[in-house]
């Protein structure tokens, strides 16, 4: 962990950049890994796509009512409250996630750019409205005050990225000194322009996680062989000593 915590010592503008392997530790399944990631024989990239939000609702809705039901189950790790310490503290100075779940948030992380929106809320199509997910368990749940159809609050296939988030993200890569990827495969477009382009623009590039990337080569620290949560925790008692 020493040449972690030198790193973060010595970086003016540290970001981090995470992705499923973050939430699995926290007990959420990866819908996109190959070991896990097809739900009662189907694949995920069909029903969270916006062919199946307008021609096949009923099963769209039992998907998300069962990723609701694993989220409310589900709670940060210590990695993510490790994440919200570094933040205000000042050592890093912002996150920015492919992850839905809203945990970054609930662990006391402020500055959070959310690439794919957030399953925490669903809104309104007719008015825009939002409300909390849980919703989504009630009878009836799907329905908004105004008669709309309550749909959650993420990128689905097909959509494109939040303009608000996506310009949040690529102003702090520009900036960044120190680019921390923590449990992302990148293998997903356009979300994994912005570690390469922030070591095109000179910031060291940190990738923990469990498998190979195709960025592993540029690293300057590459860590493979530990859960995220555990090289944060050892690297905070490291920074406290």
């Amino acid at each position: 962990m020493d040449e972690l915590n030198k790193l973060l010592k010595d970086a003016r503008h540290a970001i981090v950049f995470t992705g499923a392997g973050m939430s699995t530790e926290s007990g959420l399944p990866d819908f996109r890994s190959a070991r896990t990631g097809w739900w009662q024989g189907k694949d995920p990239a069909r029903l969270a796509s916006t062919d199946a939000l307008r021609n096949n609702r009923e099963e769209f809705v039992s998907f998300y009512r069962m990723r609701v039901e694993g989220l409310l189950s589900c709670k940060p790790h210590q990695g993510h409250v490790i994440l919200a310490e570094w933040e205000r503290r000042g050592q890093i100075k912002g996150i920015i996630t492919q992850n839905v779940d809203g945990f970054h948030q609930r662990a006391g992380s402020r500055r959070v750019a959310e690439l794919h929106g957030t399953l925490a809320t669903l809104t309104c199509m007719r008015c825009t409205n939002k409300y909390e997910s849980a919703r989504y368990l009630d009878q009836g749940g799907t329905a908004c005050e105004c008669g709309g159809f309550l749909r959650p609050s993420v990128v689905l296939f097909g959509e494109s990225l939040p303009e608000a988030a996506f310009a949040q993200a690529v102003e702090w890569t520009e900036r960044a000194d120190l680019f921390l990827v923590l449990g992302s495969s990148l293998a997903v477009s356009p979300a994994n322009w912005f570690p390469e382009q922030a070591k095109a623009r000179g910031a060291k590039l940190v990738i923990i996680n469990r498998d190979a990337t195709h960025l592993d080569g540029i690293a300057d620290l590459l860590i493979q062989d530990a859960p995220i949560g555990d090289v944060l925790r050892k690297a905070e008692i490291e920074w406290k000593h």
